[in-house]
């Protein structure tokens, strides 16, 4: 028994700040100090709070460490571990009371609105030690199931949880394993889709780098629900932590009769094998997913027939994200109605948000269904910084649309979002401030589709050309009013004759921001102007003679001599020379620069 166990991130922001250098130095300080048998290093999954790592938590006491360092590893082993001294300066400043009480991880403003389901394991295990898994009721679900429940009642079980697919169309998961079920076949297939593809997106590759075995037991426990006895996890190449535990987890599985043949001497015969994704965003799509696992081109199929009756290799197939795996586990042994209780009336348990863009703290927050907008925003995720207020969120990544301040107060949930022209998603939240052009936002996401789509079908493939076109048209500063009525005729054509969700969702950015910021749109095109200043055609810089100090550091750092003017004396610039790059307001001390 350890007096003190030493968590330290090992998800991938975490990994891409030396969290691995931390690890081995804390292993070589302790030995150093004597201290193998007292202390236990733990390589963890993401805890969350990504903008404040690489984090490290001690237990017993539960000292949050964070922004820690290689540097730091020494101080930390002598005085906490050593001494038993906290080391203050590097303690996650919220969990600090009157200068000395260490309060729960859970008392601090980022966690305590939370409820951890999906993320429970995530930051609490060691994901590469199937014992630490089990010790927390791992595989329990999968036993019960096998030996107390028939497939009907766990299908039933489900259905009663109200758990809906986290992956974005929010369709009830009993009801799509039902279908499954009912459909005979001499073989049936179980996929998860852990291509997670939208822009700023985390959620699927936390849980599968942090507890990668909730993924493979509730798998297991769909199988024999569905009648089926293979499983693929179709999972992004560019996720090489992910894959490598993914990897680990079904070996040790296997190693211990929890996948192959026979589980739980049951006769239940189920198994599971990775399969990796290239990258094409289109084979988040289900029957673009299922064609590419068969070693196919990644292109969507018309449906009908849908997976259910015809899916991976024409058998019946259900197809789930992670998200939505990581909650089966719990639903079986805690019950439907456990679940149910969380969340809304159509939108029940919770849902994991990746929280990036303007906003203090980004990372990974699970919270119950009907949690606001403005609680994420504000109390989960410290507002937004640096005096600047908040302009909008963007969820469902290319496929969503934007909730503006407006509608802060909203409570998340997947019929309400879809009332004021924005979709769930799998998960990714965006935050904007003032400083945001959200014409230019609606051009991001189309740039983004316009790459990622496959081309099959016509409606999308120069549909989603033309549109970012005309937004490229008005964003240079050469758009008409006409334009705008392009824009909403072409949006809904698309949204009408695309062949599959890709084409179907491109142009949510395009009419959400039409819909709440028309008023940006119209500067652009009548005015020539942005009024973010982020559109650089329509921006220009200017000194301001009374702020002007004439201090010459500005036209000392212009790279192109765009700025003139004597010591002392308020300097000018040449807006035909200028090349907008910005080198001169962020060198300027005394803020006499400006974007208009």
């Amino acid at each position: 028994m350890y007096r003190s166990n030493v968590l330290v991130c090992g998800g991938t922001g975490c990994t891409s700040s030396n969290s691995e250098e931390i690890i081995t130095r804390l292993k070589k300080e302790i030995a150093a100090h004597g201290l193998e048998k007292e202390v236990n290093v733990i390589r963890t999954g993401c805890f969350g709070l990504c903008a404040l790592g690489p984090i490290m938590v001690v237990y017993p006491e539960g000292s949050f460490y964070s922004r820690v360092t290689p540097d730091d590893v020494p101080e930390i082993v002598e005085e906490h571990l050593l001494k038993g001294r906290i080391v203050k300066r590097l303690l996650y400043q919220e969990t600090i009371v009157n200068d000395s009480t260490i309060r729960s991880l859970n008392d601090t403003p980022f966690y305590a609105k939370q409820n951890r389901v999906a993320l429970r394991n995530c930051g609490v295990i060691n994901p590469e030690n199937i014992e630490e898994y089990i010790a927390e009721d791992g595989y329990s679900a999968l036993g019960k199931v096998l030996t107390e429940m028939t497939p009907e009642q766990v299908i039933e079980e489900v259905k009663a949880s109200g758990l809906r697919g986290r992956g974005g169309a929010g369709f009830p998961t009993g009801l799509k394993w039902s279908f499954a079920a009912k459909n005979q076949a001499d073989q049936k297939y179980v996929c998860c889709n852990a291509d997670e593809g939208d822009p700023g997106a985390f959620m699927d590759r936390s849980i599968l780098e942090g507890d990668p075995h909730s993924v493979l037991e509730a798998m297991a426990i769909a199988c024999y629900a569905i009648g089926a006895s293979q499983g693929y996890i179709y999972v992004r190449a560019e996720y090489p932590i992910a894959v490598k535990r993914l990897q680990i987890a079904i070996n040790q599985a296997r190693e211990y009769g929890l996948l192959g043949k026979n589980i739980f001497d049951t006769g239940f015969n189920f198994d599971i094998d990775l399969r990796l994704g290239a990258g094409a965003f289109v084979c988040g799509e289900e029957t673009a997913l299922m064609t590419s696992i068969e070693g196919k081109r990644g292109e969507p199929r018309p449906r009908p027939p849908f997976p259910a009756l015809k899916g991976l290799f024409q058998k019946p197939t259900i197809l789930n994200n992670v998200e939505t795996y990581a909650n089966i586990a719990q639903i079986i042994l805690k019950g439907a109605d456990w679940f149910a209780s969380m969340g809304t009336e159509k939108s029940k348990g919770t849902k994991v948000f990746a929280l990036g863009g303007k906003i203090k703290h980004t990372g990974l927050v699970e919270v119950p269904m009907g949690t606001t907008l403005r609680e994420i925003v504000d109390e989960i995720g410290g507002g937004v910084p640096d005096g600047h207020t908040f302009k909008a969120a963007q969820t469902g990544g290319p496929s969503g649309g934007c909730i503006p301040a407006s509608e802060l107060d909203i409570p998340i949930d997947y019929d309400n979002l879809l009332s004021i022209g924005a979709m769930m998603g799998s998960g990714g939240l965006i935050v904007m401030d003032d400083t945001t052009c959200m014409v230019d936002i609606a051009r991001f996401f189309l740039e983004f589709t316009v790459d990622e789509s496959c081309g099959k079908c016509t409606p999308c493939r120069v549909g989603t050309r033309r549109l970012l076109e005309i937004l490229k048209k008005i964003t240079s500063g050469n758009g008409t009013m006409e334009d705008l009525d392009r824009l909403e005729e072409l949006c809904y054509y698309l949204k009408e004759n695309s062949l599959c969700a890709l084409g179907q969702t491109a142009p949510n950015p395009v009419l959400s921001t039409l819909h709440y910021f028309r008023d940006e749109y119209i500067a652009h095109v009548k005015d020539h102007r942005c009024p973010a200043g982020v559109c650089k055609a329509l921006t220009n810089y200017y000194i301001q003679p009374d702020k002007c100090r004439g201090c010459t550091l500005c036209a000392r750092n212009c790279p192109v001599g765009a700025i003139s003017g004597k010591v002392k004396e308020p300097h000018v610039i040449d807006t035909q020379k200028c090349i907008k790059c910005g080198a001169c307001m962020e060198k300027c001390k005394f803020g006499a620069i400006v974007k208009r």
